[in-house]
């Protein structure tokens, strides 16, 4: 490594962790604050909190990391600039883009750190926040017992003192007990008691003294009822002891947040997605088998298939599914060879089924296109199932009466004359005096009314597990994102500190904080399109990147010319340029 290498990095290194530190320690206030009813006043230990705090640093590691490289790469040219030591760098022949190589290389490190701190340290640090911070939550706010105030953090019992002399004695003490549901029937009255915990704060043990205890029944409010009952107790000490097993801090197992998708790594999310790729499929599919089943009358004639691709999909997922129980049973059973020539013919069996279905479905299709589709009555349908069953069974043939047999012969026989007026007047006064064509059609309503419920519900959950898909996608896309955000953070803040020539914490921190708000509008709006379908979950997850690369490539075009951005002898040149463009058209 040569000694400007060292130089810039020396210069780089200094303000990237400062500006590091900073910006983490922002955004932990930032994402405390949004928690801050609910972790404190618990009572919690120092530890805990801590363990809480670490948790999130590293959380938001991912968006700090951008915003440290942006101030910091800006910082480290721009105190190069001012101190003229980039002049003389480049007065020596050296390029701006051969300076700006080693923190380069430092950026591309970190690129490459935080995808692998965003694949398999933020998930496991994000279970246990999560865990954690659920844990914290649950828990019963610490024993506060104020003075004139009724405390009911105790379950089933309300306390109230009017006067506290320290943390253990107090005085006038009003005790409502309420473990039996029946509202304010038992009443504890003391002058005087004393307050303490035991066995590690599990237990609460309260002394009373010189008091009454109430107790009444709850009364039936029945007219001819007797007199409900009603006693009272006088004590000179009584002891009562309170469970606080509510006040301590219980962890979950962290397995009950396997499935959120913030604790995923790549692998998992790419297993997620196809989980959920197989629930839409089968949705479609049920979908299908549902209006089928709800419309008889339009599948008489015709086969209502689901798509070939569904049906394709369906056979891969359950292809897949019976190989996952086969290595299931040959780890676990010894009868796997017995097992395995079962189920592998299941599958030669239920493909072929499957492409006989597809080869039938495009048959049909092409048919259906060309109207050469036989419609097959169903009285003619039946009789030829009973001829086939005839033929086939003798014993079948035997039960049968020969007048029966005469008359299945004869039904084959096919009227070819038309309907005479008086045939054509009984029909129709079969269909419409005896009500079959108004309840054919409040049959057909109510199925299509059905139909269409059944519709909307799928529709809603296909909606549903789509809305997943997409948000695991950008998830996905998001370990990726994230990390190359560092990279683009450099190429704006590195040559934009040549240009600026300000080191410190003035114009560097103005630019960099309204860069990073229009990289956290854009990469917000980005992922709310791609949650939403508008855009591709891959494009909305890099949308922020793609805006602010071309500054990058504005700012390092303007730096190696030595353009003077923030200078107003650049826009008043600018201006001039303009005028002189302009007023050829103005002496027309």
């Amino acid at each position: 490594m040569k000694k400007l290498d060292k130089l810039i990095l020396s210069s780089f290194l200094g303000p990237f962790l400062l500006t590091f530190l900073v910006v983490d320690f922002i955004l932990l206030i930032v994402n405390m604050l949004k928690y801050f009813d609910e972790i404190f006043g618990k009572g919690l230990g120092f530890w805990i909190y801590a363990e809480l705090i670490g948790y999130f640093v590293i959380s938001i590691s991912p968006m700090a990391l951008p915003l440290a490289m942006l101030l910091s790469s800006l910082m480290a040219f721009g105190n190069l600039g001012e101190h003229f030591e980039l002049t003389a760098i480049k007065g020596s022949g050296i390029s701006l883009t051969r300076a700006m190589r080693p923190i380069g290389i430092f950026a591309a490190g970190l690129t490459i750190l935080a995808f692998l701190s965003n694949n398999y340290l933020v998930p496991k640090i994000n279970l246990k926040t999560f865990s954690l911070l659920y844990d914290i939550r649950m828990k019963t706010p610490s024993l506060d017992i104020k003075e004139g105030v009724f405390y009911s953090g105790i379950p089933n019992y309300s306390i109230k003192v009017n006067q506290k002399l320290d943390d253990v004695r107090l005085k006038d003490l009003v005790i409502y007990n309420h473990s039996q549901g029946q509202g304010n029937l038992q009443v504890t009255l003391a002058d005087s008691g004393r307050m303490e915990t035991f066995n590690n704060d599990m237990y609460l043990k309260l002394t009373l003294y010189s008091g009454h205890n109430y107790k009444e029944a709850r009364s039936t409010r029945g007219i001819s009822e007797a007199p409900i009952e009603f006693s009272r107790t006088d004590f000179q000490e009584n002891v009562m002891v309170f469970d606080l097993s509510a006040f301590q801090l219980n962890r979950t197992p962290e397995n009950q947040w396997s499935t959120n998708r913030a604790i995923k790594t790549i692998e998992e999310i790419r297993y997620g997605l196809d989980s959920i790729h197989l629930i839409v499929n089968d949705l479609k599919y049920q979908n299908f088998i549902t209006a089928a089943s709800i419309y008889p009358f339009f599948t008489q004639n015709k086969i209502l298939s689901p798509a070939p691709e569904i049906v394709m999909e369906k056979a891969r997922f359950d292809t897949l599914r019976r190989l996952r129980i086969l290595k299931e049973r040959e780890e676990g059973s010894p009868d796997f060879a017995d097992s395995t020539d079962s189920l592998t013919e299941g599958m030669v069996v239920e493909s072929e089924a499957i492409e006989i279905k597809l080869n039938s479905f495009n048959s049909l299709s092409d048919s259906n296109q060309k109207g050469s589709v036989p419609k097959i009555k169903n009285e003619e349908l039946k009789q030829d199932l009973k001829i086939v069953k005839l033929e086939n069974d003798p014993d079948e043939s035997q039960k049968l009466t020969e007048p029966s047999t005469v008359a299945i012969s004869s039904s084959k026989e096919l009227r070819t004359t038309t309907l005479t007026d008086t045939e054509k007047h009984l029909l129709d006064s079969m269909f419409y005096e005896r009500g079959y064509f108004s309840n054919a059609l409040t049959l057909a309503l109510n199925n299509s009314r059905n139909l269409k419920n059944s519709f909307n519900v799928k529709f809603s959950q296909v909606d549903g597990q789509l809305r997943e898909f997409r948000r695991h996608e950008i998830a996905w896309y998001q370990k990726y994102s994230q990390a190359i955000a560092c990279f683009v953070m450099f190429l704006i803040g590195a040559p934009l500190g040549a240009i600026i020539k300000k080191g410190g914490l003035g114009m560097p921190v103005l630019i960099s904080i309204l860069f990073f708000i229009l990289f956290y509008m854009l990469s917000i709006t980005g992922e709310k399109w791609a949650k939403e379908g508008v855009v591709d979950p891959l494009l909305g997850t890099i949308f922020s990147n793609l805006c602010l690369l071309p500054f990058g490539f504005f700012f390092l075009r303007q730096a190696r010319k030595d353009a003077r951005l923030f200078e107003s002898d650049f826009y008043l040149a600018l201006k001039k340029k303009l005028e002189r463009f302009i007023s050829p058209w103005f002496s027309i």
